[in-house]
């Protein structure tokens, strides 16, 4: 019972900081038209296609919020993107990602919850692609979504994930510094390939872990606080031309606080932005990269370092969430961002490279072992010029016949 009170009242804690923060900066607002027009928030509302070989086809809307919590001049914009999903896999998906700043950016909050209604192969650990999705098996899947995976070779769960994080900015310095909750619930664990009445046992790579580390198969859960501090000099959250982010995030999981096993991660990230052009600010590279490790302990399979579990969701295409997952991983994309048209914004266009790496631990796999790469390009529309949000298109391509459709508001990092 102290366990469940506990995890209760650090949800509440953190849950409800944001808000109450909100209310204190409202407070103090002054009344004159310009901030008033500051603090207008903008709504875009952009249905979706995809298609990867996890979900299948999949159709949904993203709303898209941008808003001001102050004066323009000296708070940046806040963002939020709010997703509902629905696949012909009879998967659902839903999430709100906020990345928000108070007045004079003195908090900034960030938000990651999601519902889902999840199924995706049980790949194994490691950036290995030639390896079937049964221990020892000797199909290797593909990764062409078309056609998609067949349902008998999913294991399919639910996930609850709520993280939030509150920041306080460091004087009046780019840096940010402050503590986060954490939690990932996964329940109704189902590995449909998994049969131990056969001879040989088909044995799929999520129970050899799980029984191998002494965890349960059909449920379990990570809850956690953490220590973070951001470094962000970007122009823009949605869409920068210049500046940095650098950002570490330190997550202990302890079995008090609600967690399955104990366990601790560390996140590293950092993106940069290079200008090619002077007059023309959208010509430009931009780079990003991460690292995810665990640091202590052990973490259930679906709670481990994998790619599409960054906030946003947005690292590995073109592959499907969860294909690249270890005990450690590491992530680099780079983007070249430039202009259609010779003296408007309105139109651009994206060329994009990605790698991943990812180790296994318990079978002695390296993380610079194997490296996945991605590649890709698309179309970009700027639907809101003055807070520089952009309506995206993309396709990428990858080895073993990986490719995807990508739909998105805002750039991808």
């Amino acid at each position: 019972m102290k366990k469940i009170l506990c995890v209760i009242w650090v949800f509440c804690l953190l849950f409800f900081s944001p808000f109450n923060l909100m209310a204190q900066e409202e407070k103090g607002k002054v009344e004159e038209e310009g901030k008033k027009d500051a603090k207008k928030m903008d709504i875009n509302i952009l249905p979706v296609v995809a298609a990867n070989p996890t979900v299948g086809v999949l159709f949904g809307v993203l709303p898209g919020l941008n808003w001001n919590m102050g004066n323009g001049a000296d708070t940046r914009n806040s963002t939020a993107l709010i997703g509902v999903y629905y696949t012909t896999l009879n998967q659902l998906f839903t999430s709100v990602r906020a990345n928000a700043f108070t007045k004079e950016d003195k908090f900034n909050l960030l938000t990651d919850i999601r519902f889902n209604l999840n199924a995706q192969p049980t790949y194994g650990l490691g950036s290995v692609l030639d390896q079937s999705t049964l221990v020892g098996g000797s199909e290797i899947p593909s990764d062409n979504p078309y056609p998609p995976i067949q349902k008998q070779e999913m294991m399919s769960f639910n996930n609850f994930r709520f993280y939030q994080t509150v920041q306080k900015r460091h004087k009046q310095t780019n840096l940010f510094y402050g503590i986060g909750y954490h939690l990932d619930i996964f329940w109704n664990i189902d590995d449909k390939q998994l049969d131990l009445g056969t001879e040989p046992q088909r044995i799929t790579h999520h129970y050899r872990y799980q029984t191998l580390k002494g965890i349960g198969t059909e449920k379990y859960s990570q809850s956690g606080l953490s220590a973070n501090a951001t470094f962000d000099s970007r122009d823009n959250v949605v869409n920068p031309y210049e500046g940095q982010l650098a950002a570490i995030s330190q997550r202990g999981f302890p079995e008090f606080l609600g967690s399955t096993t104990n366990a601790s991660q560390l996140w590293m990230e950092y993106r940069t932005y290079i200008n090619l052009d002077e007059s023309r600010p959208r010509n430009l590279l931009a780079f990003w990269t991460y690292g995810w490790f665990v640091t202590s302990g052990t973490s259930p399979y679906l709670a481990l370092p994998a790619i599409g579990w960054d906030m946003f969701a947005r690292s590995g295409r073109p592959y499907t969430q969860g294909r690249i997952r270890g005990e450690d991983l590491m992530y680099a994309e780079a983007e070249w961002r430039f202009p259609l048209q010779r003296d408007k914004d309105k139109w651009g266009g994206v060329l994009f490279l990605n790698t991943s790496t990812a180790s296994s631990r318990t079978e002695n796999i390296n993380i610079f072992e194997n490296f996945v790469f991605g590649y890709g390009g698309g179309l970009r529309f700027m639907i809101n010029e003055k807070k520089r949000v952009n309506l995206g298109l993309d396709y990428g391509f990858g080895a073993n016949g990986a490719q995807g459709l990508f739909v998105n508001l805002n750039e991808y990092f």
